[in-house]
């Protein structure tokens, strides 16, 4: 059981690095196979398979061209590594239907990372994404109330 913690931890690590460093086909090679997917659970949508996989990572790419994860909390058990991310950005193009508008976002996600619960390989199943996308909207139009996030998420 150790050994698959290890093994996630690393690929979990190894994979968010390769998020902040913008490598976005490093990144799809850390999914176990083409029946791999990430769910974003507040758009009800799964990117499903390497293509849809590489779609989403284009799309937050052109997005938020300088995209950046800070971890702040995170939790492991076989078969499931959870992490608390801290996201920064500058909305240089659409997202949710909104042209660039050039304003910073920072805002928390979960994120779920599921492995099968007996393989040490550490290649990702899946990717779950857990935020409020209200208050990435709300920052990107520029609504004062939705400027600053809790501090706790300012670990790193």
């Amino acid at each position: 059981m150790d050994e698959i913690i290890r093994r996630q931890r690393v690929t979990v690590n190894e994979h968010i690095d390769l998020e902040n460093a913008h490598n976005w086909a490093a990144v799809c090679d850390t999914f176990a196979s083409n029946e791999s997917a990430i769910d974003v659970v507040p758009f009800h949508v799964a990117f499903g398979g390497f293509d849809g996989i590489n779609n989403f990572y284009q799309a937050v790419a052109a997005a938020f061209p300088d995209f950046k994860a800070n971890v702040f909390g995170e939790y492991d058990a076989p078969g499931c590594s959870v992490r608390e991310i801290t996201v920064h950005g500058t909305h240089k193009g659409e997202w949710g239907g909104i042209a660039a508008t050039g304003r910073r976002v920072k805002f928390h996600v979960l994120v779920l990372y599921l492995f099968s619960k007996d393989d040490t390989s550490g290649k990702l199943l899946a990717e779950r994404l857990y935020f409020d996308n209200e208050t990435v909207m709300k920052q990107i139009k520029g609504e004062a109330e939705a400027t600053s996030v809790p501090e706790f998420g300012d670990h790193q």
